[in-house]
């Protein structure tokens, strides 16, 4: 597989992850499949991951496999015609400007929270 090909295919996972977020956000969908969905979703997106990514072939092949056989598992519960209205909004979605400016503020945030626990930790040590 080529790299333009592996680009187009994590372009497409994230973009089916964003539907099915929109998804698990409709009332037609069933409660199991928007309980599953949003675990789904949320390992996705989760920094924390079942085997971490710096072991070496293992720590990528969890979200090159669980992910996409996530998103298929819950696709099957979601009715047909919600999940083509999700996919129309996620690609609509991905043509927006992207905000830097707010992803700054919430890096700039995270930073400060860590930071403010660092400090409380070297207090505690002392």
């Amino acid at each position: 597989m080529g790299v333009g090909r592996m680009r187009q295919w994590a372009k497409g996972i994230k973009r089916e992850t964003v539907a099915l977020y929109l998804a698990c956000r409709d009332p037609r969908v069933p409660w199991y499949a928007k309980v599953l969905g949003l675990c789904v979703v949320g390992y996705a997106l989760s920094p924390v991951d079942l085997i971490p990514d710096p072991i070496p072939v293992l720590g990528y092949l969890d979200d090159v496999i669980l992910v996409p056989v996530g998103l298929l598992l819950v696709r099957r519960m979601i009715p047909a015609v919600v999940m083509e209205e999700c996919r129309a909004k996620a690609a609509e979605m991905e043509k927006r400007p992207v905000n830097w400016v707010a992803g700054v503020v919430v890096i700039v945030l995270w930073l400060m929270v860590a930071a403010a626990a660092g400090i409380w930790v070297w207090r505690c040590w002392d």
